[in-house]
């Protein structure tokens, strides 16, 4: 692994990143909330791979290291919170996802302005906090594996998705029985291998669809049989259609 860069201040502010744009592995003393107004951000920790959209954020607690790539032009928007002084609005320990409404989007893009005066800030960070205590945690997370069996199982399904596959055939594969991978599955990620697939394509589809790719063609690369059916489990999964999700995150 590549050395971590160590960046006490987390900043707040706006920047504008282009599709394959890479932040390199760093940490903050700070505790920090990132947003993509537009694109899609994919996040990787310790605890595994999230990502961040137009309807999501994420705040990442202090000392926690961490590296961004985008997908599509995006405009991203991080807001720092020093671990001493003001109450913090989230106590989450670990990396977590949350739920961007109407209001708070317009607060994490009014505050990372250039523009805003101290007492204008100030103004815009309190009801910030106080809005962020009210909000609903959104655990769409890809944990990262530890045992090789493990692994070598999610390497393979997420090198084809498109291919069908049971668990005793990817238990096979990775020399091991399939009770036991059942068992890592459950043990390691809190799901069963069927959840953990379907997590996968999300992931995979938000990609495609903030990089411009149709819905169609996204069904299809992601291993969905019909269209519909990948409308159907986007839709229960992330709350919105995969076309209202597409324009929203090239907007």
């Amino acid at each position: 692994m590549s050395e971590i860069r160590h960046t006490p201040v987390a900043a707040t502010h706006t920047q504008s990143r282009e599709g394959g744009d890479v932040i390199d592995r760093h940490r903050h003393d700070d505790h920090q909330l990132i947003y993509v107004s537009s694109g899609v951000l994919a996040i990787r920790t310790e605890q595994g791979s999230w990502i961040a959209s137009n309807d999501r954020a994420l705040w990442i607690p202090a000392y926690t290291w961490h590296e961004h790539r985008f997908y599509g032009h995006s405009q991203f928007h991080t807001v720092g919170f020093p671990t001493k002084g003001a109450a913090l609005p989230l106590t989450a320990r670990t990396p977590t996802v949350i739920a961007v409404d109407a209001l708070v989007r317009e607060l994490l893009i009014a505050l990372t302005s250039t523009t805003l005066t101290p007492a204008e800030t100030r103004h815009i960070q309190a009801v910030l906090r106080d809005r962020l205590r009210r909000v609903a945690m959104q655990p769409i997370t890809l944990p990262d594996p530890n045992d090789q069996r493990l692994a070598d199982a999610c390497r393979i399904v997420e090198a084809d998705l498109q291919r069908p596959c049971s668990l005793s055939w990817l238990a096979h594969r990775v020399h091991t029985s399939e009770r036991t991978l059942s068992r890592l599955f459950r043990e390691e990620f809190g799901m069963t291998f069927p959840q953990w697939r379907t997590r996968t394509r999300i992931f995979t589809a938000m990609v495609m669809l903030a990089e411009g790719a149709t819905v169609t063609d996204t069904a299809h690369a992601c291993g969905w049989a019909t269209t519909s059916a990948f409308v159907h489990t986007f839709a229960q999964t992330m709350g919105a259609t995969p076309g209202t999700y597409r324009a929203g995150a090239r907007q």
